[in-house]
């Protein structure tokens, strides 16, 4: 016999993520607070995100009061700053260059880039980046939603560093 816990308490890290998600402006707040109830399940303390950029606390949960949202104008002078302070930036992007998901390994220090859920990341974007991770896919549409594949490449770096 076991005992069923509907939720169980956080894991405890042994120190903190280094990882920073860093959005594009994106269209739809149901996208950016799936992004922030997710980095919050992750232990990630900062979601950086570009353009009007607001969020629906039903759907952050949680994360609306665990993570650090910082707002921005545009994308550019975030990377900028980032890649200063000695961010690794990672566009979670498809491009003739990127590394599958499945063989990328995240320096500890990441600023995940994530692009607009239909352009991506533009070419002055994509030039400021050090890496491009892509998820396969096998079938249709050619990519995943902008959430959804934020969250897995925050599971698998979380996976790579899962004490923090």
């Amino acid at each position: 016999m076991f005992e069923h816990l509907r939720h169980k308490p956080p894991a405890a890290l042994e120190r903190e993520r280094e990882l920073v998600i860093v959005c594009a402006p994106l269209r739809t707040k149901a996208n950016l607070s799936s992004i922030v109830r997710t980095a919050g399940c992750c232990g990630v303390q900062k979601v950086i995100a570009c353009g009007n950029a607001a969020i629906d606390r039903k759907v952050a949960r949680d994360g609306a009061d665990h993570v650090e949202l910082e707002l921005r104008r545009t994308l550019a002078p975030v990377l900028k700053k980032l890649s200063s302070e000695g961010y690794r930036l990672v566009a979670l992007e498809q491009t003739s260059n990127s590394t599958s998901l499945h063989e990328f390994a995240f320096p500890r220090k990441t600023a995940l880039v994530i692009g607009n859920e239909r352009t991506g990341l533009d070419d002055e974007e994509l030039k400021l980046v050090d890496d491009c991770a892509e998820i396969p896919v096998w079938g249709m549409p050619h990519s995943y939603n902008v959430a959804t594949a934020t969250a897995m490449a925050m599971y698998e770096y979380c996976k790579q560093f899962p004490q923090g």
